[in-house]
């Protein structure tokens, strides 16, 4: 089983929290299914969930080089030498990031966030998209903060061969390990995942969306509105 949840901002990555802070638990009603990878507290987007405990393992280890696309708020107007430091791999305290695809985008017709970020009107913002393989932590927050624009609100749109589609915060559905891609790249990273045989069922990837349900607490109300097409 392969499960996609768009993570609401201010939500943990995981199904308990003895502070009684928002978990999966508040979202999804399903048994035995764990996130394979994290998101953090503080960021938005698509979180990939399995009951297949091998599965959950490739997902999240770094060696399987699974593209990771993020769109990043971030603040001040962005110069085309930042992005190409990005592009280029960034000095961290951890090392130097390997390099990664990054372009400035429009903003993405997407949902408020609540709380919504800092607003200043004499400071500007800029949307960014980031792709990286890599998964250290807090990566995009501290590569774009290292090129002199800090990250005001992060959205992962896609992992791999998975993206956010039309969820919205706090929706999850159930997708097929055999639904194969079409576009090239990413049916390469669904090759790493799965292996190279094709399957019959090429069926779009994040069909039959579910809207949250109740777990061990009540569920707390859906942002309203369409977002993603």
């Amino acid at each position: 089983m392969i499960i996609l949840f768009n993570k609401p901002f201010n939500v943990l990555s995981q199904f308990t929290d003895g502070s009684n802070r928002p978990t999966l638990s508040d979202y999804i009603a399903i048994e035995a299914v764990y996130a394979a990878g994290r998101l953090d507290k503080d960021s938005e987007g698509l979180l990939v969930l399995t009951d297949d405990g091998h599965l959950q393992h490739r997902i999240s280890h770094p060696r399987a080089k699974l593209v990771k696309t993020y769109w990043a708020q971030v603040e001040g107007q962005v110069p085309s030498s930042a992005i190409d430091q990005l592009q280029a791999g960034v000095v961290l305290k951890d090392g130097i990031t390997a390099p990664a695809e990054a372009r400035i985008i429009e903003e993405p017709a997407i949902w408020p966030r609540t709380p919504p970020i800092r607003y200043r009107a004499a400071i500007a913002t800029t949307w960014v998209e980031i792709q990286l393989s890599e998964g250290r932590n807090r990566q995009v927050r501290r590569m774009t903060a290292a090129v002199g624009h800090p990250t005001l609100r992060l959205i992962r749109y896609a992992i791999g061969p998975w993206c956010l589609g039309a969820l919205s915060p706090g929706e999850h559905c159930q997708v097929s390990p055999h639904a194969i891609p079409d576009d090239p790249p990413l049916r390469a990273q669904w090759n790493t995942l799965f292996g190279t045989s094709d399957s019959p069922d090429k069926a779009s990837l994040g069909h039959n969306t579910q809207r949250r349900r109740p777990a061990r607490k009540p569920a707390k109300p859906n942002p309203r509105g369409k977002y993603m097409s």
